[in-house]
């Protein structure tokens, strides 16, 4: 089994002083598998984003178009009574 490598003097996570015999931080728990890097900088050197993810300008600023309202009240509910009005007629119709 490999010897693991021993950790690092602050933890990356919340800064606190390791001991060196430290398997996880006694302050927020954190250890090799959720936080610890020897340089933290490079963890994502790797990655191969393309240019438009770092610009924030790309990034549209959509906003829905506003709903039609008319004396304040959305045009579906206008609808809606028509609707229930309309099958509340045709129930009264279809009993006679």
């Amino acid at each position: 089994m490999p010897e693991r490598p021993p950790p690092p003097d602050e933890c990356a996570n919340c800064g606190a002083t390791l001991p060196r015999t430290a398997r996880a931080c006694p302050d927020c728990g954190a250890d090799e598998r959720t936080g610890w890097r020897d340089n933290d900088d490079t963890r994502y050197d790797g990655l191969d984003l393309p240019d438009s993810a770092f610009d924030d300008a790309s990034a549209p600023n959509r906003r829905p178009p506003p709903i039609r309202r008319v004396n304040g009240i959305a045009w579906y509910w206008y609808l809606a009574g028509v609707l229930v009005l309309l099958a509340l007629v045709l129930g009264v119709v279809s009993f006679r």
